[in-house]
């Protein structure tokens, strides 16, 4: 049997291309993780507000994790079948095709230097200017004002990238082209999730808005194509390790999340608890345009099957609180500790905190509030911060969702439990909590890796190792589910005076702070 017969094909290889770190998992065929490499790289702050990753490093590490998670398990690319991308989404880089150089550092989703750029594109029209077109508002997070920035800003890029030769890509299509050959025929691909997050695409056409990339000033001709989320894009070349072996699924992050927690029936929702949260529901094959704060976002597209849609809800701080409270408070000494500290107590005591370190996200998207613990007395002690802290995240979900139920009621979809992964959901006081306040149960998977697993079966769906996504539903296996508890008339007064609290934050960045 030769080695390239498809039934030794065992495996899907995902990479995971993060904010922090660059990671490669196999999968076999139940879902299950056979191997894994990891490499971080370097945070960049130029200034207050920038945040930068090198590319160059970024690619460099994306060949070294693989090479790690196929020694690890033995495994050659004979018996891969194919390999998944996903990626932190908004983030923006721009590189010369003929060279394969960056031309700038990427400038990370979190950055806000764009924050001029976005005003005055806004203008008289607002921060919806292009909702109707791209489903987003105006905000520094999204990618296309980045371009304008690279163009604007680096010497020379703005006349190269209209002669043709600069590509834009979200970091997606920078380890695609870099994977498929580089400047030697690489592929230069998105999917349409992650092109629906540089505020460039028609949401619901599926292609780059002309209108919106003049405004912007960015040439078309940088622009990726779009293409669906499971389908061969190209072959391996440059990576020696895969050579020959198709790259065949792309989703954002979030959008994989999705995907890897089976959530393909509308209504079905998902929430990741990371540094932020980011929460999704199925809103089925309708384009749902927010009222409340939300960002309509493409859920995922299988080959040629109908688009499937999603709104959005992004929560700026929930884990990076608890990271603050370690590293710059010292109320506790390790992350975990958060929750046996919140166990000395039975409730908050009265104490709210609202962590709008960096303004308010959804469904507020306030940039002038700021941080507050508000409701202190005496009684209060550092149980209880603790445990304001853990139900912050819960609250600030509780708002994502109620927003969700507001935009989603007329369209039929409603929300009857909630599937949760990220780093926080090991904490059962905080799990407990969530599905307290929210009123329906809260579902943690066996396989926590859901983002790398949603790619891996986008990408295995494409070349026929999965059979759609019933195979992705029949993997996917409940490892513990919290069903509410608390009364309505408690759960009423604990969101009333979390809305009060919130009140609290607002209006605190005068205009004369940069």
């Amino acid at each position: 049997m030769s080695p390239n017969t498809a039934s030794e094909k065992k495996y899907v290889l995902a990479i995971d291309q993060g904010t922090t770190s660059s990671r490669a998992i196999l999968f076999d065929h139940s879902g299950g993780i056979v191997s894994t490499g990891q490499l971080e790289h370097e945070q960049i702050f130029p200034k207050a507000g920038w945040v930068e990753h090198d590319p160059m490093q970024i690619w460099r590490n994306v060949r070294e994790a693989v090479g790690q998670a196929l020694s690890r398990a033995e495994v050659n690319r004979h018996e891969i079948a194919a390999v998944g991308i996903t990626n932190q989404r908004e983030t923006a880089v721009v590189w010369d095709k003929n060279t394969g150089e960056p031309v700038y550092n990427a400038i990370v989703w979190q950055d806000t230097r764009t924050k001029k750029i976005c005003a005055e594109l806004a203008g008289q029209d607002g921060d919806d200017k292009y909702k109707d077109i791209c489903g987003l508002p105006l905000a520094t997070y999204f990618s296309g004002p980045k371009v304008t920035w690279i163009l604007d800003n680096v010497e020379g890029a703005r006349e190269r990238a209209e002669a043709g030769d600069l590509l834009f890509g979200t970091t997606d299509s920078w380890v695609l082209w870099n994977m498929t050959g580089g400047a030697n025929g690489g592929v230069h691909v998105t999917d349409v999730t992650n092109a629906s997050r540089t505020m460039l695409m028609d949401v619901r056409s599926l292609t780059w808005d002309e209108s919106i990339c003049a405004d912007m000033r960015i040439p078309v001709s940088m622009l990726p194509e779009i293409k669906s989320s499971s389908e061969v894009y190209g072959h391996g070349r440059k990576q020696g390790l895969l050579i020959d072996t198709p790259i065949a699924g792309i989703l954002g992050d979030q959008q994989a999340a999705t995907f890897g927690q089976a959530c393909f029936s509308k209504g079905m929702a998902k929430n990741t608890y990371g540094t932020g949260n980011f929460m999704l529901i199925n809103t089925g094959t309708d384009a749902v345009t927010s009222e409340h704060g939300l960002l309509t976002t493409v859920c995922y597209k299988i080959g040629d099957a109908e688009t499937v849609y999603a709104l959005e809800g992004s929560i700026a701080v929930t884990g990076s609180l608890i990271q603050w409270l370690r590293d710059h408070v010292g109320l506790i000494k390790e992350a975990a500790d958060i929750e046996k500290l919140a166990g000395t107590v039975e409730d908050n005591g009265g104490a709210y905190f609202v962590p709008a370190f960096s303004g308010l996200f959804a469904p507020h998207w306030r940039s002038d509030a700021r941080g507050a613990l508000v409701g202190l007395t005496r009684y209060v002690n550092k149980g209880h911060i603790a445990r304001a802290a853990l139900e912050a995240a819960a609250f600030q979900t509780r708002e994502v969702m109620d927003a969700m139920i507001a935009d989603a009621a007329s369209r039929d979809v409603e929300l009857t439990e909630l599937k949760v992964d990220g780093g926080m959901t090991a904490n059962e006081t905080l799990m407990q909590f969530q599905a307290d306040i929210l009123g329906v149960p809260v579902i943690r998977p066996k396989v926590a890796e859901t983002t790398a697993l949603g790619a891996a079966y986008a990408a295995g769906i494409a070349v026929g190792f999965w059979n759609g996504e019933q195979d992705v539903i029949d993997n996917w296996a409940e490892d513990k589910r919290w069903e509410p508890q608390m009364e309505e008339a408690e759960r009423e007064r604990l969101l009333r005076n979390w809305k009060k609290a919130v009140t609290k934050t607002l209006d605190w960045v005068d205009d004369d702070v940069e």
